[in-house]
């Protein structure tokens, strides 16, 4: 006879965390059935948001580990379904709240979620790289994160991340693929190969906006926008659709560089967004003898963040300074993020100072209904 109790086998699926969406099994109404036979084989029925699910295979082995583990429990035999209308219907509403409600989540008056937005005055500054490693330190820590990858026409960060896997899309909802913890959502994800995208300003403004309102990323605690250079459409676009985002300006030490990155973080005195700071990257070099070499000069951070806060009227700080070091661009190249490696590096090491800045930041609460009532 099985010693495997039905109380047991759904404690053992609640573990079992659904790769995309990021919750229980269990709680997203995926298990349509589970029982134990007399000989300890379990059976399991699991139901899929789509019947292409590109992580089915990911969900049947977690499954089966977990059910592997309780006592009594000598096989697992998992059948694979799929949801009706009606319960993908009641798997939105679960998710967007009643009436499964579209509309940019992190603009509604009870997100708590930090938005960043990642923006440079010119390319090559390596905001890319920037962006992708906040986002990950920040997920190492335990943090919710999500990135979007609002260069449209030179999107990069699903290849900094590793990711090859499309959006799974259950009607009008995208889930956003998953790489260390992060929700990643990209256009290049849409595209074949390295084709181009030939998009004008309307169309961005769309893409933007549908990436914002049809991606489910759930509850997060930051979500960073990586921003293509300069002050054009898709910056205007941020300042429209998410007003509640920060500025984060990256940029290099030369001066032409805090010249032109200048230009990137003062559009907020137009949009009446705050600079969240300025990070300055490629800082120097660090030689065998322990010395620096500046290649790029030095002060460009520290004087970008003096004019902004001159130009916005509010403290911008210098969040810190990021050295050249081979090992983030071979990270970059090799798709994994460089403040993960299993050695601390240079660069690695200030990434993860800045990203604890930005963890210690307070989320605000000014003008929340926080269900307080007066006595």
């Amino acid at each position: 006879m099985s010693t495997a109790s039905l109380e047991s086998l759904n404690a053992a699926l609640a573990t079992v965390i659904d790769p995309e969406l990021r919750r229980p099994i269990t709680e997203l109404g995926m298990v349509e059935s589970v029982s134990a036979g007399d000989d300890g084989t379990v059976h399991l029925t699991v139901l899929l948001t789509i019947a292409g699910c590109p992580l089915r295979e990911t969900i049947t082995r977690d499954a089966t580990a977990a059910l592997s583990r309780v006592g009594g429990v000598t096989g697992v035999d998992v059948e694979l379904k799929v949801m009706t209308p009606e319960q993908r219907n009641a798997l939105k509403e679960q998710l967007r709240g009643p009436g499964g409600q579209r509309g940019i989540p992190f603009t509604r008056p009870e997100s708590l979620t930090k938005v960043y937005a990642v923006a440079s005055g010119k390319g090559g500054v390596g905001k890319s790289s920037v962006t992708v490693n906040l986002a990950t330190a920040l997920a190492a820590q335990g943090q919710r994160v999500g990135i979007v990858d609002a260069d449209v026409h030179g999107f990069s960060v699903p290849a900094l991340m590793g990711i090859t896997q499309k959006p799974t899309q259950v009607d009008d909802m995208i889930l956003p693929p998953v790489a260390y913890g992060v929700k990643v959502i990209s256009i290049g994800m849409f595209v074949a190969g390295n084709q181009p995208v030939a998009w004008r300003g309307p169309m961005l403004h769309r893409a933007l906006e549908q990436f914002l309102t049809d991606v489910y990323f759930g509850d997060l605690d930051a979500l960073f926008l990586d921003l293509p250079p300069g002050t054009g459409d898709i910056a205007i676009s941020v300042a429209q659709l998410l007003p509640n985002a920060e500025i984060l300006v990256v940029t290099t030490p030369q001066a032409a560089a805090a010249d032109v990155a200048e230009r990137a973080g003062t559009i907020a005195t137009q949009t009446g967004q705050k600079v969240a700071g300025v990070i300055e990257n490629m800082s120097f070099l660090e030689m065998p003898d322990g010395g620096r070499m500046e290649l790029f000069g030095s002060g460009g951070g520290a004087v970008l963040a003096e004019r902004l806060s001159a130009a916005v009227g509010a403290d911008v700080p210098l969040l810190g300074q990021i050295p050249l070091d081979i090992r983030l661009r071979e990270g970059g190249d090799a798709g994994q993020p460089v403040v993960l490696a299993e050695q601390d590096t240079s660069a690695g090491l200030a990434m993860k100072e800045i990203a604890g800045k930005l963890a210690a930041r307070p989320r605000g609460l000014a003008g929340m209904n926080l269900g307080i009532q007066p006595r």
